[in-house]
Protein backbone atom coordinates (compact mmCIF):
# COMPACT_ATOMS: atom_id res chain seq x y z
CA UNK A 1 0.00 0.00 0.00
CA UNK A 2 1.37 3.40 -0.95
CA UNK A 3 2.42 6.00 1.56
CA UNK A 4 -0.07 8.80 2.20
CA UNK A 5 2.19 11.37 3.92
CA UNK A 6 5.93 11.80 3.54
CA UNK A 7 7.82 14.13 5.86
CA UNK A 8 11.01 15.33 4.18
CA UNK A 9 13.52 16.67 6.68
CA UNK A 10 16.86 18.10 5.44
CA UNK A 11 19.46 18.20 8.20
CA UNK A 12 22.93 19.69 8.54
CA UNK A 13 24.71 19.16 11.86
CA UNK A 14 21.44 18.67 13.78
CA UNK A 15 22.27 15.41 15.59
CA UNK A 16 21.23 16.69 19.03
CA UNK A 17 17.95 18.02 17.65
CA UNK A 18 17.05 14.91 15.65
CA UNK A 19 17.01 12.85 18.85
CA UNK A 20 13.98 14.91 19.96
CA UNK A 21 12.45 15.97 16.66
CA UNK A 22 12.07 12.51 15.12
CA UNK A 23 10.06 10.95 18.02
CA UNK A 24 7.84 14.05 18.24
CA UNK A 25 7.17 13.91 14.50
CA UNK A 26 6.44 10.18 14.64
CA UNK A 27 3.89 10.79 17.40
CA UNK A 28 2.17 13.52 15.34
CA UNK A 29 2.03 11.30 12.25
CA UNK A 30 0.63 8.34 14.19
CA UNK A 31 -2.36 10.49 15.14
CA UNK A 32 -3.23 10.99 11.46
CA UNK A 33 -4.30 7.38 11.05
CA UNK A 34 -2.75 7.25 7.58
CA UNK A 35 0.34 5.49 6.17
CA UNK A 36 3.36 7.73 6.63
CA UNK A 37 7.12 7.93 6.33
CA UNK A 38 9.92 10.26 7.42
CA UNK A 39 12.97 10.80 5.26
CA UNK A 40 15.96 12.59 6.77
CA UNK A 41 18.40 13.90 4.16
CA UNK A 42 21.78 14.45 5.78
CA UNK A 43 23.41 17.35 3.96
CA UNK A 44 27.00 16.28 4.63
CA UNK A 45 26.86 16.62 8.43
CA UNK A 46 30.05 16.27 10.46
CA UNK A 47 28.54 16.07 13.96
CA UNK A 48 27.56 12.43 14.27
CA UNK A 49 24.18 12.63 12.54
CA UNK A 50 24.86 9.28 10.85
CA UNK A 51 25.26 7.53 14.20
CA UNK A 52 22.12 9.14 15.62
CA UNK A 53 20.06 8.13 12.62
CA UNK A 54 21.40 4.57 12.81
CA UNK A 55 19.58 4.34 16.14
CA UNK A 56 16.43 6.14 15.01
CA UNK A 57 15.94 4.36 11.68
CA UNK A 58 12.92 2.09 11.23
CA UNK A 59 10.91 0.86 8.27
CA UNK A 60 9.10 4.19 8.29
CA UNK A 61 11.96 6.47 9.35
CA UNK A 62 14.49 6.46 6.54
CA UNK A 63 17.84 8.16 6.07
CA UNK A 64 19.96 9.18 3.07
CA UNK A 65 23.21 11.10 3.15
CA UNK A 66 24.98 13.51 0.81
CA UNK A 67 28.74 13.05 0.83
CA UNK A 68 29.35 16.78 1.27
CA UNK A 69 27.40 19.85 2.27
CA UNK A 70 25.56 20.87 -0.92
CA UNK A 71 22.86 23.17 0.42
CA UNK A 72 19.20 22.83 1.27
CA UNK A 73 17.97 22.91 -2.33
CA UNK A 74 20.12 19.93 -3.28
CA UNK A 75 18.98 18.06 -0.15
CA UNK A 76 15.34 18.67 -1.11
CA UNK A 77 15.99 17.61 -4.68
CA UNK A 78 17.35 14.29 -3.48
CA UNK A 79 14.51 13.95 -1.00
CA UNK A 80 11.84 14.46 -3.65
CA UNK A 81 13.38 11.58 -5.59
CA UNK A 82 13.19 9.23 -2.59
CA UNK A 83 9.80 9.93 -0.96
CA UNK A 84 6.63 8.16 -2.03
CA UNK A 85 3.81 10.05 -0.32
CA UNK A 86 0.74 11.52 -1.96
CA UNK A 87 1.36 14.53 0.28
CA UNK A 88 4.85 15.79 1.09
CA UNK A 89 5.60 17.84 4.21
CA UNK A 90 8.85 19.78 4.45
CA UNK A 91 10.22 20.33 7.96
CA UNK A 92 13.48 21.70 9.33
CA UNK A 93 15.40 19.48 11.71
CA UNK A 94 16.26 22.18 14.27
CA UNK A 95 13.08 21.73 16.32
CA UNK A 96 11.62 25.14 15.52
CA UNK A 97 8.82 23.62 13.43
CA UNK A 98 6.00 22.14 15.51
CA UNK A 99 5.02 18.62 14.32
CA UNK A 100 1.49 19.32 15.58
CA UNK A 101 1.13 21.71 12.61
CA UNK A 102 1.28 18.82 10.12
CA UNK A 103 -2.40 17.95 10.50
CA UNK A 104 -3.71 21.52 9.89
CA UNK A 105 -1.41 21.87 6.88
CA UNK A 106 -2.77 18.66 5.35
CA UNK A 107 -6.33 19.82 6.04
CA UNK A 108 -5.56 22.98 4.07
CA UNK A 109 -4.45 20.81 1.14
CA UNK A 110 -7.69 18.85 1.34
CA UNK A 111 -9.47 22.21 1.14
CA UNK A 112 -8.18 22.77 -2.39
CA UNK A 113 -4.68 24.19 -2.09
CA UNK A 114 -1.71 22.52 -3.77
CA UNK A 115 0.87 24.09 -1.46
CA UNK A 116 0.46 25.58 1.99
CA UNK A 117 3.27 27.34 3.84
CA UNK A 118 3.44 27.43 7.62
CA UNK A 119 3.55 31.17 8.27
CA UNK A 120 5.53 31.92 11.43
CA UNK A 121 3.24 34.48 13.06
CA UNK A 122 5.58 35.01 16.03
CA UNK A 123 9.20 34.19 15.22
CA UNK A 124 11.70 32.97 17.78
CA UNK A 125 14.82 34.09 15.95
CA UNK A 126 17.54 36.66 16.37
CA UNK A 127 16.69 40.30 15.66
CA UNK A 128 18.79 40.50 12.49
CA UNK A 129 17.33 37.28 11.07
CA UNK A 130 13.75 38.40 11.74
CA UNK A 131 14.23 41.77 10.08
CA UNK A 132 16.20 40.57 7.07
CA UNK A 133 13.42 38.03 6.50
CA UNK A 134 10.82 40.80 6.55
CA UNK A 135 12.77 42.68 3.89
CA UNK A 136 13.25 39.52 1.84
CA UNK A 137 9.57 38.56 2.01
CA UNK A 138 8.41 42.04 1.09
CA UNK A 139 10.77 42.32 -1.89
CA UNK A 140 9.90 38.81 -3.09
CA UNK A 141 6.16 39.51 -3.02
CA UNK A 142 6.65 42.84 -4.81
CA UNK A 143 8.99 41.53 -7.52
CA UNK A 144 7.18 38.26 -8.27
CA UNK A 145 3.59 39.38 -7.71
CA UNK A 146 2.94 36.28 -5.58
CA UNK A 147 1.17 37.15 -2.31
CA UNK A 148 2.86 35.88 0.80
CA UNK A 149 4.47 36.94 4.05
CA UNK A 150 6.74 33.99 4.81
CA UNK A 151 8.12 32.48 1.61
CA UNK A 152 11.19 31.05 3.33
CA UNK A 153 9.43 29.11 6.07
CA UNK A 154 10.87 25.61 6.20
CA UNK A 155 7.47 24.15 7.12
CA UNK A 156 5.42 23.44 3.99
CA UNK A 157 2.97 20.83 2.76
CA UNK A 158 2.38 20.09 -0.91
CA UNK A 159 0.84 17.61 -3.26
CA UNK A 160 3.04 15.07 -5.01
CA UNK A 161 2.28 16.45 -8.47
CA UNK A 162 3.55 19.88 -7.43
CA UNK A 163 6.78 18.45 -6.02
CA UNK A 164 7.40 16.67 -9.32
CA UNK A 165 7.49 20.04 -11.14
CA UNK A 166 10.10 21.67 -8.90
CA UNK A 167 13.69 22.12 -10.06
CA UNK A 168 15.81 22.60 -6.94
CA UNK A 169 19.29 24.14 -7.10
CA UNK A 170 21.12 27.13 -5.65
CA UNK A 171 18.81 28.88 -3.17
CA UNK A 172 15.60 28.12 -5.04
CA UNK A 173 14.10 26.37 -2.02
CA UNK A 174 13.33 29.90 -0.81
CA UNK A 175 11.04 30.41 -3.79
CA UNK A 176 8.97 27.22 -3.83
CA UNK A 177 5.66 29.18 -3.60
CA UNK A 178 6.72 31.38 -6.53
CA UNK A 179 7.70 28.39 -8.67
CA UNK A 180 4.43 26.67 -7.74
CA UNK A 181 2.33 29.65 -8.87
CA UNK A 182 4.33 29.85 -12.10
CA UNK A 183 3.49 26.18 -12.76
CA UNK A 184 -0.23 26.89 -12.28
CA UNK A 185 -0.77 25.60 -8.74
CA UNK A 186 -2.80 27.16 -5.93
CA UNK A 187 -0.78 28.27 -2.90
CA UNK A 188 -1.59 29.70 0.52
CA UNK A 189 -0.28 30.25 4.02
CA UNK A 190 -1.41 29.11 7.46
CA UNK A 191 -0.29 30.52 10.80
CA UNK A 192 1.77 28.02 12.80
CA UNK A 193 3.74 28.07 16.03
CA UNK A 194 7.43 28.82 15.68
CA UNK A 195 9.52 27.56 18.57
CA UNK A 196 13.02 28.31 19.78
CA UNK A 197 15.82 26.19 18.39
CA UNK A 198 16.36 23.16 20.63
CA UNK A 199 20.14 22.87 20.37
CA UNK A 200 23.00 24.36 18.38
CA UNK A 201 23.08 27.55 16.37
CA UNK A 202 21.41 28.82 13.21
CA UNK A 203 23.06 28.18 9.84
CA UNK A 204 21.86 31.60 8.63
CA UNK A 205 24.64 33.94 7.48
CA UNK A 206 25.19 37.10 5.46
CA UNK A 207 26.26 35.12 2.40
CA UNK A 208 22.93 33.24 2.33
CA UNK A 209 21.05 36.54 2.50
CA UNK A 210 22.75 37.96 -0.58
CA UNK A 211 22.65 34.66 -2.47
CA UNK A 212 18.92 34.60 -1.87
CA UNK A 213 18.44 38.00 -3.48
CA UNK A 214 20.60 37.00 -6.46
CA UNK A 215 18.44 33.92 -6.93
CA UNK A 216 15.38 36.20 -6.79
CA UNK A 217 16.66 37.69 -10.06
CA UNK A 218 16.99 34.14 -11.42
CA UNK A 219 13.44 33.28 -10.39
CA UNK A 220 12.05 36.49 -11.87
CA UNK A 221 13.77 35.72 -15.17
CA UNK A 222 12.62 32.07 -15.20
CA UNK A 223 9.01 32.89 -14.38
CA UNK A 224 8.65 35.99 -16.57
CA UNK A 225 11.03 35.93 -19.51
CA UNK A 226 11.77 32.27 -20.26
CA UNK A 227 9.21 32.21 -23.08
CA UNK A 228 9.92 35.77 -24.28
CA UNK A 229 13.59 36.68 -23.74
CA UNK A 230 13.45 39.49 -26.31
CA UNK A 231 11.14 41.44 -24.00
CA UNK A 232 13.99 41.63 -21.48
CA UNK A 233 17.12 41.88 -23.60
CA UNK A 234 15.47 43.82 -26.41
CA UNK A 235 13.86 46.23 -23.97
CA UNK A 236 17.15 46.93 -22.22
CA UNK A 237 18.87 47.24 -25.60
CA UNK A 238 16.39 49.81 -26.90
CA UNK A 239 16.71 51.93 -23.75
CA UNK A 240 20.51 51.87 -23.90
CA UNK A 241 20.45 52.52 -27.63
CA UNK A 242 18.13 55.51 -27.16
CA UNK A 243 20.52 57.05 -24.64
CA UNK A 244 23.49 56.40 -26.92
CA UNK A 245 21.66 57.95 -29.87
CA UNK A 246 20.90 61.07 -27.83
CA UNK A 247 24.57 61.45 -26.92
CA UNK A 248 25.71 60.94 -30.52
CA UNK A 249 23.09 63.41 -31.72
CA UNK A 250 24.37 65.95 -29.22
CA UNK A 251 27.93 65.38 -30.46
CA UNK A 252 26.77 65.75 -34.06
CA UNK A 253 25.19 69.12 -33.34
CA UNK A 254 28.34 70.21 -31.50
CA UNK A 255 30.45 69.20 -34.52
CA UNK A 256 28.23 71.25 -36.85
CA UNK A 257 28.65 74.23 -34.57
CA UNK A 258 32.42 73.96 -34.97
CA UNK A 259 33.33 72.36 -31.65
CA UNK A 260 36.04 69.69 -31.34
CA UNK A 261 34.44 66.40 -30.28
CA UNK A 262 37.20 63.86 -30.95
CA UNK A 263 38.32 63.74 -27.33
CA UNK A 264 34.92 64.27 -25.73
CA UNK A 265 33.93 61.48 -23.25
CA UNK A 266 30.31 61.88 -24.38
CA UNK A 267 31.26 60.71 -27.89
CA UNK A 268 33.00 57.60 -26.55
CA UNK A 269 30.10 56.84 -24.21
CA UNK A 270 27.56 57.29 -27.01
CA UNK A 271 29.41 54.87 -29.29
CA UNK A 272 29.74 52.35 -26.43
CA UNK A 273 26.03 52.51 -25.59
CA UNK A 274 25.00 51.98 -29.20
CA UNK A 275 27.35 48.98 -29.56
CA UNK A 276 26.04 47.45 -26.33
CA UNK A 277 22.46 48.10 -27.48
CA UNK A 278 23.07 46.20 -30.71
CA UNK A 279 24.53 43.30 -28.71
CA UNK A 280 21.55 43.22 -26.31
CA UNK A 281 19.02 43.26 -29.15
CA UNK A 282 20.96 40.50 -30.94
CA UNK A 283 21.06 38.44 -27.75
CA UNK A 284 17.31 38.83 -27.35
CA UNK A 285 16.68 37.71 -30.94
CA UNK A 286 18.94 34.67 -30.45
CA UNK A 287 17.00 33.85 -27.29
CA UNK A 288 13.71 34.05 -29.20
CA UNK A 289 15.17 31.77 -31.88
CA UNK A 290 16.15 29.19 -29.25
CA UNK A 291 12.67 29.31 -27.67
CA UNK A 292 11.08 28.88 -31.09
CA UNK A 293 13.29 25.89 -31.95
CA UNK A 294 12.53 24.28 -28.57
CA UNK A 295 8.79 24.67 -29.15
CA UNK A 296 9.08 23.17 -32.63
CA UNK A 297 10.91 20.14 -31.22
CA UNK A 298 8.20 19.71 -28.58
CA UNK A 299 5.48 19.92 -31.23
CA UNK A 300 7.32 17.42 -33.44
CA UNK A 301 7.70 15.03 -30.49
CA UNK A 302 3.98 15.31 -29.72
CA UNK A 303 3.08 14.73 -33.35
CA UNK A 304 5.33 11.66 -33.53
CA UNK A 305 3.71 10.30 -30.37
CA UNK A 306 0.24 10.75 -31.85
CA UNK A 307 1.28 8.92 -35.02
CA UNK A 308 2.69 6.01 -32.99
CA UNK A 309 -0.61 5.63 -31.12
Amino acid sequence: MGCHVSVLMPAYNEADNLVEVIPATVAALEELGQPWEILVVDDGSTDGTRGVMAQLRTNQVRYVRLRRNSGKSEALRMGFDHVDGQYIVLMDADGQDDPAAIAPLLTALDGGLDLVTGRRAVRNDRFIKRNTSKIYNGVTAKVTGVPGRDFNSGLKAMRRELADTLEMYGELHRYIPVLAVWNGFQVGELDVEHRERLHGSSKFGKARFWRGFLDLVTVKFLTTYTARPFHLFGGVGFVIGFLGTLLLGWMGVSKLLGHEIGTRPALQLGVLLVVVAVQMVSLGLLGELMVNLRRRRQLDSTADGDLLR
